[in-house]
């Protein structure tokens, strides 16, 4: 049941909890992409190559990787309030080191700590499952579930006005001013967990998952310049792939594992977590090749020479669309289980990727690309919550949501590596920017990455209908317990099929 009396104990609180909730997961989204449009004057200002300043952008995924089923580990019991304000306090920490001009070491670190936020949304989706009237949970849900894909489009714009007019550090100025804010916030409204029981950090799962990702995002932006076939890098990446080869072992093998490995068996489960990770991975992968294209001069025989202002902007289409894509949800729910929307959000990514390659010469093509893909990137985001939690045992729920935001982040990051990655590789010695040919070649492998994921979710679902493992999502009212995660978490999750 909601333990509405006990967590939420004075009216005034009771109405500000959703706000609060839903401005602490746009603060998350907004800061997660500060680094995104200022990429290229993070190079200039701290002189350092744009694939060293992407680490700005990776380095806060990475970290939102581990820090997610941390905090979701720690939340899960007593202190769920507790942990929610530490993260803020971290984050306001790190939004302050960056905004400090200490070199692009301290930025890195700032960012990295800005990091921490992101293990924040799962924490505010568990508060909202736990005290919210349920008439009202499931709008509540809906919302925060598309929270952090629609926040992307106000943190680009807002990132490249400040810049504009402020410089470079305006940006994560703002961003030390909104923690400190939603932190206030939430000290004053979020109520008390409701009580459970507490279970041990898993500390050697944490180590593992942060060395074993860390080496390899690191050995993937370092392979132009040791060389693709140098021994360190062979040596780094085959050691940090043991590493979370170690990882996954320990987790089968421990009963309270960081992550539940054993969830994914489900063929609905893994197909969720896999298209949320490659939608993780085009979302960024065409983000960072579209900011890093708009604002390359024309004078390189392509490019649109946009201001930050007008790249931020771009990202404003993906946000619509991927607010868009819950009510497109919502009506194809009503003929159609929403686990064969997977590959239909996975061709829509692919047709952006594909509208990037073939027509980016003008601005207006560009908005069309961001467009098709927030509505392939939202409508994933929107089916998979309810159909990860339609799918697992009801006390298994929050280490099934934990992995898939792990996932997710996982995608951001290795979206955000792989393209400075291919950039990288396609530009000369000697110079500091790609040609045409790059992003090209960055677009048609993304498009192949799609294609595949595409398929790969059709074959499952197919051969899980046909064997009845698939199972949809409950349709009872969302009273209390699983059914209320199963409706309300998604729009049109719990719809009749």
């Amino acid at each position: 049941m909601h333990p509405i009396g006990p967590s939420v104990p004075s009216p005034w609180r009771q109405r500000a909890l959703v706000p609060v909730l839903v401005s602490l997961c746009m603060l998350v989204a907004v800061i997660s992409s500060l680094g995104a449009p200022l990429i290229p004057t993070i190079a200039a200002v701290d002189h350092v190559s744009v694939s060293d300043a992407q680490w700005s952008l990776t380095v806060t995924m990475l970290v939102g990787a581990v820090a997610t089923p941390t905090m979701g580990r720690l939340g899960d019991g007593p202190h769920r309030k507790k942990v929610i304000l530490t993260g803020l306090g971290v984050v306001m920490a790190g939004s302050l080191l960056a905004a400090l001009p200490l070199g692009f070491a301290c930025l890195i670190v700032g960012r990295a700590m800005q990091g921490v936020g992101m293990g924040l949304v799962p924490l505010a989706i568990a508060t909202a499952r736990d005290s919210v009237p349920p008439q009202r949970a499931r709008a509540a849900l809906s919302t925060l579930s598309l929270t952090t894909a629609a926040g992307v489009g106000v943190g680009y714009p807002l990132t490249g006005l400040l810049a504009e007019t402020l410089g470079m550090y305006a940006g994560f100025w703002f961003a030390v001013v909104a923690t400190a804010l939603a932190f206030a916030a939430a000290a004053l409204v979020l109520p008390r967990t409701p009580p459970r029981p507490a279970h041990p950090m898993d500390v050697p799962g944490a180590l593992l998952l942060a060395f074993g990702m860390g080496g390899l995002l690191f050995a993937l932006t370092q392979g132009e310049s040791w060389g693709w076939g140098s021994p360190r890098l062979l040596v780094l990446g085959a050691v940090s792939v043991l590493v979370l080869l170690g990882w996954v072992l320990h987790g089968l093998r421990t009963a309270h594992p960081l992550v539940d490995l054993r969830l994914i068996r489900d063929r609905t489960v893994f197909a969720a977590h896999l298209t949320t990770m490659m939608g993780g991975v085009g979302m960024y992968l065409l983000i960072s090749l579209v900011t890093r294209y708009v604002q390359t001069p024309s004078s390189a025989g392509y490019g649109l020479g946009a201001s930050v202002v007008v790249t931020g902007l771009i990202l404003v289409p993906f946000s619509v669309g991927s607010l868009a894509a819950g009510r497109v949800v919502r009506i194809l729910v009503r003929t159609q289980p929403p686990v064969r929307l997977l590959p239909v959000s996975c061709l829509l990514s692919l047709a952006a990727l594909l509208t990037f390659v073939f027509a980016h010469g003008r601005l207006w093509e560009i908005f069309v690309t961001m467009a098709l893909a927030g509505l392939g990137v939202g409508m994933n985001f929107a089916v998979t919550p309810g159909l990860v939690v339609a799918s697992v045992p009801a006390h298994e729920t929050g280490s099934a949501m934990s992995f898939n935001q792990v996932v997710k982040y996982i995608g951001y990051s290795a979206g955000s590596a792989l393209s400075a990655m291919i950039l990288q590789a396609a530009t000369s010695s000697g110079q500091e920017i790609p040609p045409g040919s790059g992003y090209r070649t960055a677009g048609l492998t993304g498009c192949a990455v799609w294609a595949a994921t595409a398929l790969v979710g059709y074959v499952l679902i197919r051969t899980g209908m046909r064997g009845g493992s698939l199972r949809m999502p409950d349709t009872r009212p969302a009273t209390a317990g699983a059914g209320a995660d199963s409706e309300g978490l998604v729009p049109g999750a719990g719809a009749q099929r």
